[in-house]
Parts: C-alpha cells; structure tokens; sequence
C-alpha cells in the first residue's frame, strides 16, 4: 500500500485524506505545507500544495535522498515546472487524481492490451445510449479482426436480444452463471449458450440477458464475475451492458446476507479491464455523469475509463456543445479525454425497424463512422495484438496487490521527480 503524507490547507486535508483511504493509500500524517520537514519514515510520497514557500530547495533535496514523490497541488506550473517536478494537479484535485499521478509512470505487469479483455459500458440513468454503443462497439471490434462476444448483464432493463432480433428465451448470461458456480463453464459450453449474430462484419456470440425483471437473483455478484472470467478465453474480446446503479442503495435493506439487485454491475465493472462510460449530451445528461463519475472511479481504480458522449448536438447546449462539456467535465470530474458521438436519429430509428446493428443498415451513419474511431482507439487490429496463450492477472483485486510493490519500488527509485439505447 502506497503511504502518503498531507501537506495541504486544512479545509482540504480531511476530505482527500478519506478520498485517498478509500482508493487503498494509505495516509500517514496532515501537517500544515510549511511544516513537511523533517520528513517521516516510511513515506512514499509527499502531496503538497505548490508556493514559494513550500516547494523549497530543501524539501526536494530531502524527498530525492529519501526516494520520496513529489505530488503538487495548486492553480499555477511555474515553480513546479521549473524543479523538475511532476505536472501540478488543480489545486482540489480529487483522491483517485493523486493516485493517477503517483502510478503514473510505473509500469504494469505483463497483461494484454487488447486481446482476451472484458469492456463494460457504462452510464447513468436516464438512457444515454449504453446498449447502442455497447453492439457498435462489439461490431466494430468484430470488424478489426477480433472475436467478440456480447454479454447483457443489465439487471433492470435487459435489451440486446430485442434490439438484435434475437429470441428472449436464449438461455443466455444467467445459464453461464448457473454454470459458473458449479465450475462447468469452459469456451465449448459458452458457445452453446450463446446466440450467433451474423453481421457485415462477420459473428458475434451474444449471451442475452434476463427475459423478466424478476429474474435479476439469478445473476449474482460472484456467479457473474466467474462467467466474466471464462469469457475470457472464448472470446477475445467481451463487450457487457450493464444496468447503471452501482448497487449503493441496495446496502440500506435489512437483509444484508440477501442477493443485490445491482450488485452485477458493480462485479462487472470490478471485473472489467476496460470501462466504456456513456453520457447523454445534455444539460440533465451531464449533470448526472458528474454526480456519478467519483463513485465510479472509487469503485473501479484503477481500470481505465473512456469517456464517451453521445447524441451531440447543438439544441439543448447551443452552437458550441463541445466545447462546454468539455470545460464541464475537466472543471468537476477532471476528465479531459473525450470521445463524442453525434446524433443520428435516422440511424437509430433504422436500427430500431430492421433490429439490426446500425453498421448493416446505415453503413455510412456519422453515428457509426464516429464509433469505428472509437474502437480503433479502444483495440488495435487483430493483426498487432497478443497472441492467444498470453496470461493475465483477471481480477481488480489481483491487479491491486500486484501493483502495490510496484509502486513502492517505483517511489523509491524515482525520487522527486517525480442514440436510443
């Protein structure tokens, strides 16, 4: 576990010390930024609010004998810039932003970049487009070279085999999970739960979802994860929709043994290597991916999440949409890379008629172009990648205990230089 030291304002201390804690650093002591010298042992790094009279000559030769980071905070690069020192964070950077900056340069272990991996697509309520996305994105991957594999994980709205023109009676992710738990689930059973689903760009197994919202039990939090596990060697890459509560709420029930209704989608992105996160480009759309990006990042850290906006258009933003999200979301989430999905109402109403991907059917859609750029981004053409017998530490939590020594090691030796859905 990486240890930190607080030298911040104390109105700032108490809450990213709790941020810290909560994404697994440890926080050894607050003191005030004047006040970091002598420094205490077994620090990792230092996070400390930039000025003339913190950043000093003697704090950085300390931090280099001791192996100990630097992580800045403020509003100006000047000083910082000129010792050498990491890029400054804004000055109320949030806990997951000092855990990026303090992994930033150390390196992963060896796990693929792009075959056998699981990508969950995610959004907040209010259908932004998860399940469109979700079959763009499987197609356009299937496009690239790769086998892909469809999973609709989504407890509270299952839609990918009705979208698809597929049979609601499939037996689908809830027969993989039942199979999971008792340890029969290989690539051979997989395939025999799955629907094929022939597209331009060639076939896409696909495990429905539930057919009855009464269902959901079915789909438990480590039956799914094992499902998710074994899909890693049946396809190469397994795109899963999921519902968009966390499963916070369910936590103030009585029955606190019972099953989770949205406990699968928090497994699901617990399990992901990849998170796809959707938002709707509109004030009511923004405003709730804001609200819930910091408990995504709480619950998922550190696996990458790609930003995407979909639908944009001028209407309920004005002339300049993009650039307003893009300032929004940089200001209160500090997301700054941003993929945008314009908004093809003649599209997805033809995807809608024939039940079809809209790659089929309106091959030449902005929507569906915008989408290809976006797998391309995601996962290099088949030809580039890992071959098949790569291994990987699947799970967040193995991914975790593996990179804690790393980072401590690393810390050491760097010094202070350190649609419609």
């Amino acid at each position: 576990m990486i240890a930190v030291l607080l030298a911040v304002p104390p109105v700032q201390s108490a809450r990213l010390a709790a941020e810290l804690e909560m994404e697994g650093v440890r926080v050894v002591t607050a003191v005030q930024p004047d006040a970091i010298l002598p420094l205490p042992p077994d620090v990792d790094a230092v996070v400390v609010s930039a000025g003339r009279r913190t950043l000093t000559t003697e704090l950085i030769a300390a931090c280099d004998r001791a192996g100990v980071r630097i992580v800045p905070l403020g509003d100006t690069v000047g000083r910082a810039g000129r010792r050498g020192l990491p890029p400054v964070l804004p000055s109320g950077a949030q806990g997951w932003q000092v855990v990026a900056a303090l992994t930033a340069d150390i390196p992963e272990q060896p796990v693929p970049t792009a075959a056998h991996r699981v990508t969950v697509v995610w959004g907040p309520s209010g259908s932004p487009g998860r399940s469109t996305v979700a079959i763009q994105l499987a197609v356009e991957l299937a496009r690239a070279g790769w086998r892909a594999a469809l999973v609709d994980a989504d407890t509270v709205a299952p839609s990918l085999a009705l979208l698809l023109g597929l049979s609601d009676d499939a037996p689908g992710i809830a027969a993989a999970c039942r199979r999971a738990e008792r340890g029969g689930l290989d690539s051979a059973e997989l395939t025999r739960l799955a629907s094929a689903l022939e597209t331009s760009t060639g076939e896409i197994a696909v495990l429905g979802g539930i057919n009855r919202p009464g269902r959901w039990p079915e789909l438990g939090a480590d039956r799914l994860r094992s499902a998710l596990q074994a899909c890693r060697g049946w396809a190469q890459q397994t795109v899963v929709d999921v519902a968009s509560p966390f499963g916070a709420d369910d936590e103030a029930t009585y029955d606190l043994a019972g099953p989770r209704r949205h406990a699968a989608t928090t497994a699901a992105l617990q399990e992901a290597d990849a998170i796809v996160a959707v938002a709707s480009a509109d004030p009511l759309g923004i405003s709730r991916f804001v609200r819930e990006h910091a408990e995504l990042r709480r619950l998922t850290a550190p696996t990458p999440i790609r930003v995407v906006i979909n639908r944009v258009r001028p209407g309920p933003l004005g002339l300049d949409a993009r650039a307003q999200i893009r300032r929004t979301l940089e200001r209160f989430s500090g997301v700054t890379d941003i993929a945008f999905l314009p908004w093809d109402q003649r599209a997805a109403d033809a995807a809608l008629l024939n039940a079809r991907p809209m790659a089929d059917v309106t091959p030449r859609s902005a929507l569906v172009a915008a989408v290809r750029r976006l797998a391309a981004t995601h996962a290099p053409p088949a030809a580039s990648a890992v071959t098949d017998d790569s291994s990987r530490g699947s799970s967040r939590v193995a991914r975790r205990l593996l990179r804690a020594p790393a980072a401590r090691g690393a810390s050491r030796g760097a010094g202070g230089r350190g649609s419609a859905s």
